[in-house]
């Protein structure tokens, strides 16, 4: 049984830059015997979820899944939205038992998929394989259950945590396997997040062009003063693009409507624009999880904010001294209050080192 929901995860890892906004699912249909008749995964929004590209699949290699089992990584949806109910295609297709990694944290489902199936006559375990498919969606989950998106914050510095030099520059302090694995985090996420000061001294792109991907991540700009330039890099590549502002100037809202933007006012305190509310209006948009680039101010608001769960962090094997770091924080006057982080792993990436590290309890919802 393990075997075949190890199976089932792979699958759903395969869509890691596919399914967003929905879950990232997979799901393998055996035979009593545990021989394989039928796999797949979640394709993008308002495509198939891995139950019926699991069912296609089967019906393809020309087998009958009636007395089968299911191994799906999540619970299958029982509600009509941009598709039809999951559960409902597993009773129709004679599946006997169906074992899920996990209950689903949307409301709109959230157990009642196991009590369709239950109330059909199928046998339902649950647990196998629940961590992992909790890790692999836990953007979702923290949509669900937080109604914020999952905040990770990606970090390039030097080893003694200097994100740039004295005058700005920062192109390039890590190396270019650093890059083509941040633009990898980039692909997974649903939102890539910076603040105007970067758009202005970079004009940047804030792509996936490194790593291939079916689809580019949203945009979002904090931009307290509608500074954006209308002839932007961030406007090529053609995806949604979100700019937040604090001071109302309708002109400059309507110039960058008109070049595809939204723009949302959200005003805050010091005429800044309002960071927490602006995370629960990205969750409203179905943004599971953001990927925050960003310069050392925007960096530390977030931080001081209680906003960030994770940090991706790549460290080259330079010494820099005097230039900006990797956030702006106010002096601490005890060790105690700083932010506890637990090390989740390190890596080496050609001569840098990347560190993931998440703020200690932020998982626990």
């Amino acid at each position: 049984m393990r075997s075949l929901m190890n199976n089932a995860i792979s699958l759903a890892r395969q869509a890691l830059r596919l399914s967003n906004p929905n879950p990232r699912v997979g799901c393998v249909i055996a035979a009593p015997d545990g021989g394989l008749l039928g796999q797949g995964h979640t394709q993008r929004s308002g495509g198939p979820h891995a139950e019926i590209m699991a069912l296609r699949d089967a019906a393809e290699r020309g087998h009958s899944v009636v007395g089968a089992t299911a191994y799906v990584t999540l619970e299958p949806c029982s509600h009509h939205g941009r598709t039809g109910p999951c559960c409902d295609a597993l009773i129709a297709a004679g599946i006997k038992k169906v074992v899920a990694s996990i209950a689903d944290p949307n409301p709109l489902v959230s157990g009642q998929g196991f009590e369709r199936l239950r109330a059909a006559g199928l046998e339902v375990e649950v647990g196998p394989g629940a961590e992992e498919s909790r890790e692999l969606n836990i953007g979702f989950f923290s949509r669900m259950i937080r109604k914020t998106p999952w905040v990770r914050m990606k970090v390039a510095a030097s080893l003694d945590g200097k994100t740039a030099l004295d005058n700005g520059t920062s192109q390039w302090i890590t190396s270019d396997e650093a890059r083509a694995d941040g633009h990898a985090w980039r692909a997974r996420s649903c939102a890539v997040l910076t603040g105007i000061g970067t758009v202005l001294q970079d004009n940047p792109r804030l792509d996936v062009r490194l790593v291939d991907t079916p689809r580019q991540p949203h945009l979002v700009v904090v931009d307290s003063r509608m500074e954006t330039p209308l002839d932007a890099h961030l406007f090529i590549a053609g995806r949604a693009l979100y700019i937040y502002a604090s001071e109302q100037n309708d002109a400059k809202k309507a110039a960058l409507e008109a070049r595809g933007a939204t723009v949302v006012y959200l005003p805050g305190l010091n005429g800044k624009v309002d960071l927490a509310a602006m995370m629960r209006d990205l969750a409203q948009r179905e943004v599971n999880e953001v990927h925050v680039e960003a310069g050392h101010k925007l960096n530390g608001s977030l931080i001081r904010e209680g906003l960030v769960d994770e940090f991706v962090v790549y460290l080259a094997p330079k010494i820099i001294g005097q230039g900006a770091g990797m956030a702006s924080l106010g002096p601490l006057t005890e060790l105690s209050q700083a932010i506890p982080l637990q090390f989740r792993s390190a890596d080496r990436l050609g001569p840098d080192l990347r560190i993931v590290a998440r703020v200690e309890g932020c998982d626990r919802f």
